[in-house]
């Protein structure tokens, strides 16, 4: 397998933690999210997308060489992180719980997110977490309509 695909597939490397390597995987999201705050967020949306096609890819190609969704790869939380920050205030504290709460929707898989592991070829390793980050997107932005904490 291509050195760049286990780079990407692996989170550039933060899917090696020794543990929790979702929560690093989402952590990486967190640090590569950074340099957006400072550009337009269609084009963060347009860059999530293309990561999104990518991971899936890779996540297949992974799958393939390794098994079932491998706990190395973590493209998918840093994806399913930037679905949780799309269109947000950047603000350290909507970035806290949107973090917190991903993790607790990743980790959980609230229905549908559950049955998106089933997909095939990469699709249900990126799946569930795009559903984590619908939800987390959401949830937040409830929040921020009774919080200030934007």
């Amino acid at each position: 397998m291509p050195v760049f695909y286990r780079l990407l597939a692996t989170g550039f490397g933060s899917g090696y933690s020794p543990f929790a390597s979702g929560t690093a995987g989402s952590l990486a999201g967190i640090v590569l999210y950074l340099p957006f705050i400072f550009i337009h967020q269609f084009f963060f949306l347009a860059v999530t997308v293309l990561f999104f096609f990518a991971g899936v890819i890779v996540s297949a190609r992974m799958e393939r060489a390794i098994g079932d969704d491998p706990s190395i790869v973590v493209i998918d939380e840093i994806v399913g992180m930037w679905v949780s920050l799309l269109f947000l205030p950047a603000s350290v504290w909507v970035i806290g719980i949107a973090f917190i709460l991903f993790r607790l929707f990743d980790i959980f898989k609230p229905s549908p997110a559950r049955e998106s592991e089933a997909l095939k070829n990469g699709w249900g390793i990126m799946m569930d977490d795009i559903i984590a980050g619908l939800y987390t997107n959401l949830l937040v932005r409830l929040l921020l309509l009774f919080l200030p904490i934007g």
